[in-house]
């Protein structure tokens, strides 16, 4: 089976290739892939190539197939495994395998597996470790929104609580609490504000979300409204953080009390010691933003530390359950994470857009692998449709489904640039 894929070679060396796959083992499983979405690790592995913890020291003469965030249909299934799965089974991968403790990864380690290709050879240890899951939603790019999605739902069970004259750690966000999200107008911050609202675990009954940048809270605020949040008993309220009184604002709506979970979604010193600053007792924060500064620091309050049980926890992923609770939570329209994505390209667009994310304004940056198509921001379909008939009924199709990415959309562009409908 030929494949094309985006493979990594070393520091700052993407390249769009064509290849032969080897033919499936018995212990393996030939997949099609028909969407990815860009992760800023993607970026990360990219610019420290072969040094990067994940990507094998010798990836300049085997090189690996980038991309972890994907979704697509099986197509051969080797004989170990045809009782559980089926060709023409739709499925999404949880990356860490951690397989015999390794840090091997889809999407870093291996040279046929990865989000950035049309065919895949999926290995054994993917399987073995439960990672291989079913998908049973129409929409492919949710599939791939799924790996994301499980690192947010990760964090929130991954906070915790304790109880005084009690030495056990009650996990998860207070129930009916307050909580802040700070730098959270990003793509994962309204990933963790549609959770916040929308699970149907425990919720928080205040929720605080704040932001630099005027233009990204108010599309925020016009997705995920007041008023749908209140409809789930949770107070939502938008705030600029770059407002010298925002803090004495956010701690005024909770009576002036701390907090019981705050969440920081940038790297940046200044917002995480805001964060501490706003714990109430028994507070906790979770340390989301992942930096690339290896030195990174804040300073935090060890007084309360002590005196207020404030505690810090920091995530980096989410484990195979927090992926299941995604995909299932999306395939019956709980949440959705399409307000994650803001770009939408073809497999030719990628080695581009990866080596410069940090430089691409919005959100998630989808990909269909199939397709060739230059990255292209949503918000500029319109534009481009008055010269282009196929962005002109995107933008159309877009603007129905409140200018978010949709299933409609999905199977209009792979319909059109295909020749055949993916999810009929």
């Amino acid at each position: 089976m030929m494949t094309k894929a985006v493979r990594l070679y070393g520091k700052e060396d993407l390249r769009l290739e064509t290849f032969e796959l080897p033919p499936i083992k018995d212990d393996e499983i030939l997949a099609r892939i028909v969407s990815d979405s860009i992760c800023m690790s993607s970026y990360k592995a990219a610019m420290q190539g072969c040094d990067h913890k994940r990507v094998p020291k010798d990836c300049a003469e085997n090189p690996v197939i980038i991309g972890h965030e994907f979704c697509g249909e099986l197509i051969e299934v080797g004989s170990k495994w045809k009782d559980q799965f089926k060709p023409g089974d739709r499925f999404s991968i949880q990356p860490a395998l951690n397989y015999k403790g390794s840090m091997d990864a889809p999407g870093y380690s291996y040279r046929y597996i990865g989000g950035n290709a049309t065919y895949i050879v999926i290995p054994n240890e993917v399987m073995e470790m439960g990672c291989l899951l079913p998908y049973n939603g129409e929409a492919f790019f949710y599939g791939s929104l799924a790996e994301p999605m499980s690192c947010i739902v990760g964090a929130f069970h991954a906070s915790y609580h304790t109880e005084g004259g009690s030495y056990v750690h009650k996990m998860g966000i207070v129930p009916g609490g307050s909580m802040a999200i700070l730098a959270g107008a990003g793509p994962m911050g309204m990933g963790a504000i549609d959770y916040a609202i929308h699970n149907p675990g425990p919720r928080p009954s205040l929720l605080v979300v704040t932001d630099i940048d005027d233009a990204r809270l108010q599309r925020t605020a016009s997705l995920l409204t007041v008023e749908d949040a209140a409809k789930h008993g949770v107070s939502l309220h938008y705030i600029n953080s770059s407002d010298p009184s925002a803090e004495d604002e956010i701690r005024a709506l909770n009576g002036g009390q701390g907090y019981d979970d705050v969440f920081v979604y940038a790297p940046v010193r200044a917002v995480v010691e805001m964060g501490d600053r706003l714990l109430g007792k028994d507070g906790c924060l979770n340390f989301f933003a992942g930096p690339t500064n290896t030195d990174f620091s804040a300073a935090l309050n060890f007084y309360n530390v002590h005196y207020n049980s404030t505690h810090l926890v920091g995530t980096s992923g989410g484990n195979t359950d927090d992926m299941k609770e995604s995909l299932l939570l999306m395939e019956k329209g709980i949440i959705n994470p399409a307000v994650m994505i803001t770009h939408i390209g073809g497999l030719d667009s990628v080695v581009d857009t990866t080596l410069h994310l940090p430089q691409i304004p919005g959100g998630k940056k989808l990909i269909y692998t199939h397709i060739d198509m230059p990255l292209t921001a949503i918000a500029d379909f319109a534009e481009l449709g008055k010269s282009d008939p196929l962005f002109a009924d995107l933008a159309e199709i877009c603007a129905r489904h409140n200018g978010l990415w949709s299933l409609e959309a999905e199977q209009y562009l792979l319909s059109k640039k295909t020749g055949k409908e993916e999810n009929a």
